[in-house]
């Protein structure tokens, strides 16, 4: 039985100033099965990650790692060491440098030398090798950045697999994937069990559990709750054990009754502002009216987040077309003139735009406020910790305290630090680019009360997401985009996934 088991994790315990982020975890992964880690944002599942990954070392923590039936310790050159043992990790946030080819990305630092230069040959017959062993259709020329984000986490999860990695570790790999992606990787999956690699499959979409997964275990503040083969949960299940209640509803109540339009958009036609010749948008309309959350949705590359970013003024240069506020037209050239019209916006990539991750969460959130606590060529500190302080306790941000750095944070608080700073300018319009990536069931229900609280009290929302169920529960009207126009407009008892889809790839306008 001990032959069986890879990876033994045994009371396992790490603390922080302030925070417990792990209390004695023990955890059994089997060799050559596919494991998947379960519970809320800042459960202990990345600190765990970066434990067996060699980012926090051999001695930062209490309790024993058997790797292969011998302690694992990841001393001086934890990172490197870990990889040299064939313990690989693919982050959520892809670590490609997108001007290479996948070949070069592949043996970055590792690359096959003849006599002191790189053998080239042999570096893209063995990048082949790898894509054909693991079935990962990349082309080995291809540069990396102008591969699909799909392909590009296929790249990510070859690179891993080059230093013949015994265990992958996969954090949230579909969250930016479409459905055929999604599909791709699980196949990929298959293929990986096939060839005896072990993988730690970490995600917030518990569909995904039980399609891939043999076993799972359950973390609730920094515990261990449970592990169970997969086929003795059901999704219910796997919700009351990661809150620690039952969640009969996965979309809250509301009281909405949206009022008059107040925002106007009328055939925005857009040039990248890097490729001028190539239309972003191409004739999008839509209104909004008072307290309304309008939903948008459309498969990847339909032109969503640039349609929002480009109403922003921090993305498309405007050929054609009309914004109107309350009845005037708009002219915003950049963030600065959307803030002082009423509009602001919570990004997509909340890490690269919407975070400042070395300074602490009171900097973060009053980032885009400093003008209110600005007095005299200085900053009233007072004023600006105390509404810091009541936005934090607003959004239940989980930390230490308020000068805690934004990376020391899970990624649900990390969500929570961006959208708190965004109401702090009080917004007319609150556009939320998929609000809720990378976001656990119980932190995607209290972002989901707050959307419906502050829509009750005559916020308009626009809302981007990619998962259909969402637009459809949180909706009151849904926009599809369709290769950059508005391809229709459905009111949400209308609306069904297929009425979505259809509309989504041009089958129905």
């Amino acid at each position: 039985m001990a032959d069986d088991i890879i990876l033994d994790i045994r009371n396992v315990t790490k603390k922080f100033p302030g925070i417990v982020a792990l209390s004695d975890v023990s955890i059994q992964i089997q060799r050559g099965k596919i494991h998947g880690l379960c519970g809320e944002n800042g459960a202990g599942k990345s600190t765990l990650m970066k434990i067996l990954s060699g980012v926090y070392p051999y001695g930062s923590y209490e309790g024993t790692i058997l790797y292969e039936n011998r302690e694992l310790k990841l001393e001086d050159r934890s990172i490197r060491q870990a990889i040299e043992e064939g313990i690989a990790i693919v982050y959520q946030e892809l670590t490609l440098v997108p001007g290479m080819t996948v070949g070069e990305n592949i043996f970055l630092g590792k690359e096959p030398m003849e006599n002191g230069v790189i053998d080239w040959d042999k570096l893209y017959a063995e990048t082949r090798q790898i894509l054909e062993k693991y079935k990962l259709d990349v082309p080995p020329h291809a540069i990396v950045k102008n591969l699909g984000v799909g392909k590009m986490q296929m790249v990510e999860i070859a690179k891993a697999l080059s230093e013949n990695a015994k265990i992958l570790i996969l954090d949230e790999p579909t969250s930016a994937l479409s459905k055929a992606e999604i599909d791709k990787l699980m196949a990929i999956l298959e293929t990986l069990r096939e060839h005896g690699v072990t993988c730690i499959y970490i995600t917030h979409k518990l569909e995904e559990f039980f399609r891939i997964t043999d076993n799972v275990t359950i973390l609730r503040d920094g515990k261990t709750i449970i592990t169970e083969p997969t086929h003795v949960f059901n999704l219910e299940k796997l919700v009351k054990y990661m809150v620690g209640r039952e969640m009969k509803e996965r979309f809250p109540p509301n009281k909405r009754q949206p009022g008059e339009v107040i925002f106007q958009v009328e055939n925005l036609v857009a040039n990248d502002p890097n490729d001028t010749g190539r239309k972003i948008l191409n004739g999008a309309s839509f209104d909004l009216r008072k307290g309304e959350i309008l939903g948008i949705a459309g498969l990847m590359g339909s032109g969503r987040t640039e349609l929002v970013t480009t109403i922003f003024g921090e993305y498309g240069n405007i050929i054609s077309g009309t914004v109107m506020l309350n009845g005037r037209p708009l002219n915003i050239k950049s963030a600065r003139d959307a803030m002082s019209n009423g509009i602001s916006l919570v990004p997509e990539d909340r890490k690269g735009q919407g975070l400042v991750l070395i300074q602490p969460i009171l900097r973060n959130i009053s980032l885009a406020n400093l003008d209110q606590f600005a007095s005299f060529f200085r900053i009233d500190q007072d004023a600006e910790l105390a509404a810091s302080t009541q936005q934090s306790k607003n959004l239940a941000i989980k930390a230490s305290n308020l000068h805690a750095r934004v990376d020391s944070l899970s990624g649900g608080n990390q969500q929570k630090v961006v959208i708190a700073k965004w109401l702090l300018t009080n917004p007319q319009i609150l556009i939320m680019d998929d609000p809720t990536r990378g976001v656990d069931v119980g932190a995607k229900f209290e972002i989901y009360k707050l959307m419906n609280e502050l829509a009750e009290k005559g916020v308009s929302i626009i809302m981007i997401s990619s998962e259909l169920e969402e637009v459809i529960g949180m909706s009151d009207r849904i926009m599809v985009m369709h290769q950059g126009h508005t391809g229709g407009i459905l009111d949400v008892k209308d609306a069904t996934q297929e009425k979505i889809m259809a509309i989504a790839t041009g089958i129905e306008a």
